[in-house]
């Protein structure tokens, strides 16, 4: 009911697992990593110890092939398992049990493993690891493109689609750097799973990720700096379309905009804008204006 992809990055040190299924929630379930550990997709008849088992043993120095051996040697139920693991040291292994439902299977790559169970034919797989293979980007790009692939018109789960997920551990990569969870993002229940997974993933790229082409940084004039002020102004940030050269005012309103909806991170104190911010703005325009006091200016 399920297929996915787990993967390491040798350049970044990037671990990920990207995930979709006929069923509520598999983001809570299938995904599990720890930075300079390892990586694990459990499914199938998903045992979920595998998940937090399989990462203490990888913790203790033993390889993926020696963790996948004892989490299934110790396992009665093992043949209704799907389970695929990989580490840091170049070790990845998979095991698809033989009471998997058909068509069941999986690819053990080059620092990659994809797998599934019913699922429509083994080309599912075969496409996924393409995808993979041949996507020159990022980690969360490639695990995305495989995922889309294994979710293309005549391939993916035979039952449908319900949820999806995108697992990638960094060390230090969260928001504000307090975990490891450069990306952690879910579709727990949509008709289109993967699609609307890339455009979260979209958003959270643009807000979080700090890996925007610095080519993409626009100067806020011209045309950029007309239609800003329109938004702003749309929005209650300005009182008034301004036809000055882009001044304090139009930078507070701007700054405002930014923190109401969450831009921080891509705040440019030049007049500068990143032309993803700018393009959100413009198409989607973002919260109106909202006055907003801390709790210690109230007494």
């Amino acid at each position: 009911m399920t297929f996915s992809i787990v993967a390491f990055d040798e350049n970044t040190g990037d671990l990920g697992v990207a995930v979709q299924s006929k069923f509520i929630c598999v983001g809570a379930i299938v995904p599990w990593a720890n930075v300079n550990v390892g990586a694990i997709a459990t499914q199938a008849m998903a045992n979920m110890s595998y998940g937090s088992n399989g990462l203490d043993l990888l913790n203790s120095g033993l390889g993926a092939k020696e963790v996948l051996q004892k989490l299934i040697n110790a396992d009665e139920d093992k043949e209704h398992r799907q389970v695929a693991i990989i580490d840091t040291k170049g070790g990845v292994d998979a095991f698809t049990g033989k009471e998997c439902f058909e068509w069941a299977g999986h690819i053990v790559g080059d620092s990659y493993s994809v797998q599934g169970n019913i699922l429509i034919s083994e080309e599912t797989v075969e496409s996924m690891a393409k995808a993979y293979e041949t996507t020159k980007a990022d980690l969360s790009d490639k695990l995305l493109a495989s995922l889309s692939a294994g979710g293309a018109e005549g391939m993916g789960d035979r039952r449908g689609k319900q949820s999806a997920s995108l697992l990638v551990v960094r060390e230090g990569g969260s928001y504000g750097g307090y975990t490891d969870r450069l990306v952690d993002i879910r579709v727990d229940e949509h008709v289109e799973p993967i699609k609307e997974l890339q455009r979260i993933f979209n958003i959270y790229d643009m807000i979080f990720l700090t890996r925007e082409d610095p080519e993409n940084l626009l100067k806020i004039d011209g045309e950029v700096e007309l239609n800003i002020k329109s938004v702003l102004t749309n929005l209650g940030y300005l009182k008034a379309s301004s036809k000055d050269k882009w001044g304090q005012s139009e930078n507070d309103a701007l700054e405002a905009w930014f923190g109401i909806n969450n831009f921080e991170n891509k705040w440019s104190p030049e007049s500068k804008i990143w032309k993803s911010v700018y393009d959100f703005l413009i198409t989607e325009k973002g919260t109106p204006a909202i006055s907003l006091k801390k709790m210690s200016e109230l007494f």
